[in-house]
């Protein structure tokens, strides 16, 4: 492949992502969603954000680990009640990260 053709490629890369985004952000003053499907999308973050964490936290090497020597495991468990309790999402990033440090190092 030539500079030009990767040159191209990456242009129309770019173009095709900038022109979808940009779509839904020039109609997203224009468009009304009902409530139900606005409350529905309410969901979208946090079923993401638990995608994400729970495998790095379960399968911390590949496989199952439900014990105390998971320190991901114990740290996110900890992370959870400190959000629950405090509702501060910097103070729960900060607790947890400490906790896990701290728990990972003496285990």
């Amino acid at each position: 492949m030539t500079i030009q053709q990767e040159a191209w490629l990456i242009g129309g890369m770019f173009a095709v992502t900038f022109l979808i985004r940009f779509i839904m952000f020039a109609m997203a003053g224009n468009l009304r969603l009902p409530a139900p499907l606005q409350q529905a999308l309410s969901y979208v973050p946090p079923a993401v954000l638990t995608a994400i964490i729970v495998p790095s936290v379960v399968l911390p090497h590949g496989t199952v680990e439900l014990s105390f020597s998971n320190s991901y495991l114990v740290a996110g468990v900890v992370s959870f009640f400190v959000a629950l309790i405090s509702r501060n999402l910097l103070l729960t990033i900060g607790l947890g990260m400490a906790f896990f440090m701290v728990y990972h190092h003496l285990i």
